[in-house]
């Protein structure tokens, strides 16, 4: 078997061309959806980074009421984007009853991975205190290991509920970061082997409850295949339920899409998973 080419498999853009114009579509998508939601409270505040912000769109009213808070991570591999190219992401759940809030983080190199991960915590924490509920995470590669990360959490330390994420959609996510310690990916997150893998959601204890689904599009590269099987794979058990998602012909920019469409299925499987509760 000829070695694995870890650059060619973890760099997406150069995997997608025409990436650019699809994040340009991202960006005129969510401003055209912030302003048909002039009830959205945008730059909410959670923490003292100038990053550590929010967008809060709620249900559509008429929408049945959902028991979950839902919060949306975006990608980037925690080093590029924002919030601002997300918030269509909103749309499909909103439509669904649920209140979603769509999550800025601080960057790479300004910040370690772990550091974006306890941003996300304590975002996952204000969550909870302001609506009582437990939360639906969902997030796009960088954003599916944060969602992952969150679901993995020891919410008891923190003093929040245990089970505190009860359901996941990680997308593209990445579990085992080992991998991207020699890609020019890293240039900007500075792993070595010890802090990938400390920041790794597959090195933590599995949850012990929750309902997740591990998306992945069917044009992605085998490494991104691997990890969400991988996932699948692992976490399992008594109270903890995953299945793997592959949506064939989608790439890891295309992947995403399906969540801007209240009737699409991937809304549909997000909004069953986080609506058992």
């Amino acid at each position: 078997m000829p070695e694995l080419d870890l650059e060619a498999e973890y760099n997406n853009r150069e995997r997608v061309p025409e990436h650019p114009a699809i994040i340009a579509g991202w960006a005129q998508d969510a401003e055209a959806y912030r302003k048909a939601r002039p009830d959205a409270k945008l730059d909410q505040v959670y923490g003292p980074s100038p990053r550590n912000i929010y967008d809060f769109f709620p249900a559509e009213q008429g929408s049945p009421a959902q028991r979950l808070t839902a919060l949306f991570i975006h990608g980037g591999y925690w080093q590029a984007l924002d919030k601002s190219y997300f918030s269509h992401m909103a749309r499909g759940l909103n439509a669904r009853g649920f209140d979603v809030v769509v999550a800025n983080y601080s960057l790479c190199p300004a910040i370690s991975v772990g550091g974006i991960t306890g941003e996300m915590q304590a975002l996952a924490g204000h969550i909870h205190r302001l609506t009582g509920r437990r939360l639906a995470v969902y997030g796009h590669s960088a954003g599916g290991h944060l969602t992952a990360a969150l679901m993995a959490a020891d919410w008891e330390v923190q003093g929040l509920p245990a089970g505190l994420v009860a359901a996941a959609m990680p997308i593209s996510g990445l579990f085992d970061l080992v991998p991207l310690v020699s890609t020019s990916v890293n240039a900007a997150l500075g792993l070595d082997e010890d802090s990938a893998r400390a920041a790794s959601p597959i090195s933590a204890p599995k949850p012990t409850s929750g309902r997740y689904i591990a998306v992945v599009g069917g044009a992605e590269s085998s490494e991104y295949l691997r990890q969400s099987r991988l996932l699948t794979s692992l976490w399992q058990g008594p109270a903890l339920s995953g299945e793997l998602d592959i949506l064939e012909g989608a790439n890891h920019f295309t992947v995403i899409l399906p969540l801007a469409d209240p009737s699409s299925t991937l809304v549909s499987s997000l909004a069953g998973i986080a609506s058992d509760h």
